[in-house]
């Protein structure tokens, strides 16, 4: 056992050696190591100031980026009617959590297409030709979000939330501020998304009626009702296409 060990630990030091030429070389075969500085200095051009200032806004709305994609586009239906769908199915994990917000992600592209190049095409690119200034592009790409918003919210979300402000009162809906549309527009989402969830939940939760009065008509009631309802309720789903019906209904309903 000694000589074992000791084998054992000749072996492991000669690794460590012949890794550490590898990882640390010295002589003249040493490769140098990168070196990152970073330096504050006075700029000769006022267009360093800008572009910096460009970054710095560029960098925040990326890191804003989830929260504006679910609050202001049409994923929070989605992913909300494709998550009461798997739950009705019974299906737990199946479709897995990064296919459904893939395919919530791809609708919602394909459903805000016509914003998106509203966007683009009249605050994006003459900003970046230089056409208008900043604040002009952000009222511009503001306007179309704003219209499909309040196109999807309902009036009485919309009056809550200005009815819980003590400010000026807007003379229409297009003088009414973006941080009162985006909370209505959800609460708005989401109730028409627990809409269409419990109209999903029917002709499953009535399979799952049925098969437990089956069972407890036969006496076997130590069988859970689960295991034999899910098969029927995948088979009904796929003899009425399911996802033909349900995606083709959610993407219409923003129509």
């Amino acid at each position: 056992m000694k000589i074992n060990r000791r084998k054992y630990i000749v072996i492991f030091a000669l690794i460590i050696l012949v890794a550490g030429t590898f990882l640390f070389p010295t002589g003249a075969s040493a490769q140098p190591f990168p070196k990152l500085s970073l330096n504050v200095g006075s700029g000769k051009n006022p267009n360093d100031l800008a572009a910096t200032i460009e970054i710095l806004l560029l960098l925040t709305v990326l890191s804003l980026a989830p929260a504006i994609l679910i609050l202001t586009t049409a994923f929070t239906r989605i992913i909300v009617v494709l998550h009461f769908l798997r739950q009705a199915l019974g299906l737990q994990q199946m479709p897995p959590n990064q296919l459904l917000i893939g395919l919530a992600l791809f609708l919602t592209y394909f459903i805000m297409q016509p914003v998106f190049s509203d966007i683009n095409q009249n605050a994006l690119q003459p900003y970046l030709k230089n056409k208008i200034s900043y604040e002009v592009a952000l009222k511009r790409g503001q306007e179309p979000l704003r219209r499909f918003m309040l196109r999807q919210t309902r009036q009485k979300d919309l009056a809550l939330f200005m009815s819980l402000d003590k400010g000026p009162k807007p003379k229409n809906q297009m003088d009414v501020p973006t941080f009162k549309i985006i909370p209505a527009f959800v609460i708005s989402e989401l109730r028409l998304a627990f809409q269409i969830g419990f109209l999903i939940y029917i002709p499953f939760l009535v399979i799952d009626l049925v098969v437990a009065s089956v069972l407890m008509s036969m006496g076997m009631l130590m069988l859970p009702p689960v295991m034999i309802s899910l098969p029927f309720k995948i088979l009904l789903f796929v003899l009425v296409d399911g996802w033909y019906l349900i995606i083709g209904s959610v993407v219409k309903s923003f129509m």
